[in-house]
């Protein structure tokens, strides 16, 4: 398993809109699987929504770790606990 080192925290603000930009990237990520490019139009609808919820999902990281100044690693991620607000490097 790979190590979690506690790197900082968010407020529950912060944390819920990360949470919902995660649940949309997921649900997203879902209907991808299922849905055909028959449907051209709603095809592209969900590429074109999947990349701006990947660019907000990738800002909310940057902002906040330039806000708090986190501690990084060149292959590390971060990672956040929903119910606790605490962010780790993995």
């Amino acid at each position: 398993m790979a190590t979690r080192k506690l790197v900082g925290q968010v407020t529950p603000e912060e944390r819920n809109e990360i949470q919902m930009l995660f649940e949309r990237r997921n649900g997203l990520n879902e209907l991808a699987k299922i849905l055909t490019s028959d449907n051209a139009e709603l095809y592209e609808k969900l590429v074109k929504d999947m990349g701006e919820t990947s660019t907000k999902f990738q800002n909310w990281w940057n902002r906040m770790s330039q806000k708090y100044l986190w501690e990084g690693t060149e292959n590390g991620n971060w990672e956040i606990n929903f119910d606790t607000c605490e962010i780790f490097l993995t």
